[in-house]
C-alpha cells in the first residue's frame, strides 16, 4: 500500500481483511464504499451462468438488475444448493450442486440512457451529435401506454421468448433444465456408510462387513494390508474449520472420507463444500498433499467446479470446493429409471450427445494448461437449469506427473493408463465410454465389455445412428494414437453427428447448412456423382507451407506439378497439392506414390485416403474407393463429405448403403440435398423400380436451390418414361409449371408428353384432368401437339429437322384430318 494512503477495511462481515488494489487481501472479496448500489455478480437471468462485467452480463448480455442488488455492506443472500465430487466413484452421493451466490462488485452509473446525463453535455470530444438518440422516435411502450389510453400496465413479451435460446444443445435441440437444490435439503440427517459399500481406502478391499450376526465396524484395521480405515464422520455440525467454515453437515462418502456442507463465515454466509485431502493423520502428508494440489486452486473456468482454499484442521487436510446444486448425470438417470419403473432408460441420443459437447470446452481448457482430468463419469458431471458443471477435481493431474497417484473408474478408465499413464488421450477415452453409457443399456461395462463397446448387432442405438458409433469407436480406440488427436478435434466431429440425429429424429428435410471446417460444399448435379464433384478438401491454413501455396497461381495442372517440386519445404499441404495436380492429370501411379509417401510420414493422414478414393473413382475401381472412403468417414464421422463420396462409391454394387448414406446426407444439411437427392432418385428408380420414390427424392430439392431446375426436368421425364395413364403424364407436365428452362427443351418434353397423351386417349382412355393448361381430350390434345411441334420447328438446329418438325405439326393439325 502506498505510504499515506488510509487503509480501507473490507465491508463483509466477520472479514478482518483491507482493501488492496480493489480486493481484500483476506477473503478476496471486491471491494465498494459503502452506501453504493452494487450488483449480484451471478447473472440473474433465468439459466444463465455469466457474470456481470461493467454492468452487462458476461453470456446473455442482459444488464444488470440493479433493484435486485445488495447493499456494498454484503447482507447475505438466500442460501442455494449443492454438488459434491465423491472422491474417484467409489461413493453413490445423494447430493446436488448449484452456482453460490458472490460478493457484488459495485458498478458505475451508466446513465439514464435518454440523453440527459453527464454524457450528454456536447463537450470536447464528445460524439453526442453524431448519436442516433438525438433523432426522433416513434412512441412505444410505456410512453405509447400513457399516451394512447392504453390499459396496459406491463409488455406482454410477445414474442420475447425466441430470442432466448437454451444453453444446452448447441441450438440444435433442446434438454429440459434441471431444477436447483437447496443446500439444505440435501444433507443426510443419518451419515452412515452402507456395510456394501465399506472399502479399504488403501487396497480396495471389503471392511466393515457383518460377520456371525453381529453389525460391520465403522473404525478398525484392513485384514488385508492392515491399513486403518473409518466410516465415521471426522467434522460434527457447528464445528469451525480453519476458523473460517462453519460445517453444517455430511452430503456424501467417498474414496477419501466423508463431504462435509459448511458455511463460509469470511464471505456472505456462502455455501462451500470441505472434502478431505488424505485418509491419513501424518501432518508432514497433509502439508505434502496441500502443496502438491494447489495448483488446481488456479484452474478458472465456467464449466468448472472452483476450489477457493485449501486448509487444516485437527491434523487433517481440506480442499474447500464451490456448492453447486443441481443433479448429476448419474442422478438424472435414476430418475429415469424409476420412473419407467427400475427398467433402465437411457438419455435420448441429442440430449446426451448436448451435455457432452457443452463439457468439452472444459477438457480443452485443462488440457491447455498442461492438465488431465482422468476420472471422467456421470457421477462427475452436474446440471443446474439449462448449464453444466464439471466436478470433483480429486483426480486431475499433471500430464508430465509420472509420481502422483492415478485416480479413476472401471469401465471408464483407458486400457493403458495402468502401464503408461494418463495423457489427453485417456481423457478422451473417458468422454466416449461417458456417452455410451449414458445412450445405452451398457451391460457389462465394467467387465465383459471394460475394453470394448458392444457389439452394433445387439445395440440399437448403433444400428440407427452408425455415425455415432464410428465417433466412440474412434474416442474409445484401444491404442491411443487411434483416438481423436485433442478435444476440439472430438467437439467438431461430435456437432457434426448430432446434426444427423436431429434431423434423424425430426423426420424432416435437410437443415440449414453449417460450413464444414474440413470440406468446400459439393457440386449440384443430376448424373452420377464424378469424382471432381464431390467436396474438395478445405486448405490448411496453419501448414507452415500456406502462404506460399496461396501466391502459386499455376492453373495448368502439368505446369503446378512442376511448380510443386520445387517448393521450399515439403508439408502435408504441398504433398495434397501435388497429389491433386496428378489426379487432374489422370495419372493414378503418380497418384499412389505421393499418398503413399504422406501415409509413410504420417499413417493417420486421412487426407490422403480421400485423394486416392477420388483416383480410385475417376479410374472406376468401385471396391478401392469403396475401401478408401470408408476409412475416411471412421476418421472424421461427423462429415456429409465422406458419407456422400461413399454413396457415390456404392451405387454400382451396394446400393443400399449407398440409399442410407444419401438419405443421411439429404436430411442433414441443405449443401448436401441436392447431390442426395439426385443419387436417391438412380438408386429408387435403376435398382429398385420405383418411380414413386425416386419422384418424392426430386421433390425434396427446394426452389431455391440450384439443382431444382435439372430436379423438375428429370421428375418430368420420369413420369412420362414410366407412367401409364393420363394422371402421370399431367403430373409430368405440371413439373415444368413455373422452372426456367430452356424453350427447346421445353417444347421437346411438352411434346413427348402429348404424343403419350393422345395416343392414349385414342386408345379410349377417359380422364377430366388437364395436360398442363391442355384438356386431355382428342382436339385439344392435338392443338397443343401442333404448337409444340411448331415452336421446335422454330429453333431447329438445320433445315431438314425444321421440314420434319413442320411436317409433323401439320400431320397432327386438326384440319388436315377432315
Amino acid at each position: 500500500m502506498t505510504q499515506g494512503t488510509q487503509a480501507t477495511p473490507c465491508s463483509q462481515p466477520g472479514c478482518s481483511g483491507t482493501i488492496v488494489d480493489g480486493y481484500c487481501d483476506v477473503c478476496g472479496s471486491p471491494g465498494g464504499v459503502i452506501g453504493t448500489t452494487t450488483l449480484p455478480s451471478g447473472c440473474t437471468q433465468p439459466g444463465c451462468s455469466g457474470t456481470y462485467v461493467d454492468g452487462y452480463c458476461d453470456v446473455c448480455g442482459a444488464p444488470a438488475d440493479t433493484s435486485a442488488a445488495a447493499p456494498a455492506t454484503g447482507t447475505p443472500g438466500p442460501a442455494t444448493g449443492p454438488a459434491v465430487d465423491d472422491g474417484g466413484g467409489i461413493a453413490d452421493p445423494a447430493w446436488t450442486p448449484t452456482t453460490p451466490p458472490v460478493s457484488p462488485p459495485s458498478v458505475p452509473n451508466r446513465g439514464s440512457g435518454d440523453g440527459s446525463g453527464a454524457a450528454g453535455a456536447a463537450g470536447v470530444g464528445s460524439t453526442i451529435t453524431r448519436s442516433s438518440s438525438r433523432l426522433d422516435s416513434t412512441a412505444l411502450g410505456s410512453k405509447r401506454a400513457r399516451g394512447s389510453g392504453s390499459t396496459a400496465t406491463r409488455r406482454t413479451h410477445s414474442g420475447s421468448t425466441r430470442l432466448r435460446a437454451a444453453r444446452l444443445g448447441a441450438g440444435l435441440t433442446r434438454v429440459p433444465p434441471a431444477p436447483k437444490v437447496d443446500a439444505s435439503t440435501v444433507i443426510m440427517r443419518n451419515p452412515e456408510v452402507p456395510e456394501n459399500k465399506r472399502s479399504c481406502p488403501s487396497c480396495g478391499a471389503p471392511v466393515g462387513r457383518s460377520r456371525d450376526g453381529r453389525p460391520g465396524r465403522t473404525e478398525g484395521f484392513c485384514a488385508k494390508c492392515r491399513n486403518p480405515f473409518s466410516f465415521t464422520p471426522k467434522l460434527q455440525p457447528g464445528e469451525l474449520v480453519a476458523n473460517q467454515y462453519e460445517v453444517a453437515g455430511c452430503l456424501a462418502h467417498g474414496g477419501l472420507g466423508w463431504i462435509y456442507l459448511a458455511r463460509d463465515k469470511n464471505v456472505s454466509n456462502r455455501w462451500v463444500v470441505l472434502k478431505g485431502l488424505l485418509n491419513s493423520g501424518d501432518k508432514d502428508a497433509q502439508q505434502a498433499a496441500i502443496s502438491e494440489r494447489q495448483f488446481l486452486a488456479q484452474v478458472q473456468h465456467p464449466l468448472i467446479l472452483e476450489i477457493y482454499n485449501f486448509v487444516e484442521h485437527d491434523g487433517a487436510g481440506y480442499s474447500v470446493m464451490e456448492y453447486v446444486g443441481g443433479s448429476s448425470l448419474k442422478d438424472i438417470l435414476k430418475q429415469r429409471m424409476r420412473a419407467n419403473g427400475g427398467d433402465y432408460d437411457p438419455l435420448p441420443v441429442d440430449q446426451a450427445i448436448a451435455y457432452i459437447l457443452e463439457v468439452l470446452p472444459a477438457f480443452q481448457y485443462l488440457h491447455d494448461h498442461g492438465l488431465v482430468y482422468c476420472d471422467f463419469k456421470p457421477d462427475n458431471l452436474i446440471q443446474i437449469g439449462d448449464a453444466i458443471k464439471l466436478i470433483d477435481l480429486g483426480g486431475v493431474r499433471r500430464i508430465d506427473d509420472e509420481e502422483s497417484a492415478i485416480y479413476g473408474t472401471v469401465g471408464y478408465q483407458a486400457p493403458e493408463v495402468a502401464e503408461v499413464g494418463t495423457s489427453v488421450a485417456s481423457d478422451i477415452y473417458t468422454i466416449g465410454r461417458t456417452l455410451t453409457v449414458l445412450i445405452t443399456e451398457f451391460r457389462g461395462y465394467q467387465t465383459a465389455y471394460v475394453n470394448r463397446l458392444p457389439e452394433v448387432q445387439s445395440t440399437p442405438v448403433f444400428q440407427q445412428h452408425d455415425s455415432l458409433y464410428r465417433l466412440l469407436a474412434k474416442a474409445c480406440a484401444p491404442d491411443p494414437a487411434d483416438r481423436f488427436a485433442t478435444v476440439d478435434e472430438l467437439r467438431v466431429q461430435l456437432l457434426g453427428v448430432l446434426r444427423e440425429v436431429v434431423a434423424a429424429k425430426t423426420e424432416g428435410t435437410a437443415l440449414t447448412s453449417a460450413p464444414s471446417m474440413l470440406f468446400e460444399t459439393p457440386a449440384i448435379t443430376g448424373d452420377r456423382l464424378e469424382w471432381h464433384e464431390l467436396p474438395h478438401l478445405r486448405q490448411d491454413t496453419t501448414d507452415p507451407q500456406y502462404p506460399w501455396l496461396a501466391n502459386l497461381a499455376v492453373e495448368d495442372p502439368g505446369a503446378r506439378l512442376q511448380a510443386l517440386e520445387l517448393a521450399p519445404g515439403d508439408s502435408a499441404e504441398v504433398r495434397l497439392a501435388r497429389a491433386r495436380a496428378a489426379l487432374q492429370l489422370n495419372d493414378s501411379a503418380l497418384v499412389e506414390r505421393y499418398t503413399n509417401e504422406m501415409l509413410t510420414e504420417d499413417p493417420w493422414e486421412w487426407r490422403a485416403l480421400w485423394i486416392s478414393g477420388l483416383s480410385a473413382l475417376q479410374q472406376q475401381d468401385f471396391p478401392s474407393a469403396q475401401a478408401a472412403f470408408n476409412a475416411v468417414y471412421g476418421q472424421v464421422p461427423g462429415e456429409l463429405a465422406p458419407k456422400l463420396a461413399l454413396a457415390a462409391a456404392c451405387e454400382e454394387d451396394a446400393y443400399d448403403i449407398a440409399e442410407v448414406l444419401y438419405q443421411v446426407c439429404a436430411s442433414t444439411d441443405a449443401n448436401y440435398l441436392g447431390p442426395a437427392a439426385f443419387g436417391l432418385a438412380r438408386i429408387r428408380v435403376r435398382v429398385r423400380g420405383d418411380v414413386t420414390g425416386a419422384v418424392q427424392a426430386l421433390d425434396l430439392i427446394p426452389s431455391t436451390s440450384h439443382g431444382y431446375t435439372e430436379a423438375r426436368r428429370q421428375r418430368a421425364e420420369l413420369l412420362y418414361q414410366h407412367g401409364s395413364d393420363l394422371s402421370s403424364l399431367a403430373a409430368a407436365a405440371d413439373s415444368l409449371r413455373g422452372v426456367r428452362i430452356d424453350r427447346r427443351e421445353r417444347s421437346q418434353l411438352t411434346a413427348m408428353i402429348l404424343v403419350k397423351a393422345l395416343d392414349l386417349v385414342q386408345n379410349g382412355a377417359e380422364s377430366t384432368v388437364r395436360i398442363g393448361d391442355i384438356p386431355a381430350d382428342p382436339k385439344s390434345l392435338r392443338d397443343g401437339l401442333e404448337t409444340a411441334y411448331r415452336d421446335l420447328a422454330r429453333s431447329a438446329p438445320d433445315e431438314p429437322t425444321r421440314y420434319r418438325l413442320v411436317d409433323e405439326a401439320n400431320r397432327v393439325r386438326r384440319w388436315s384430318l377432315q
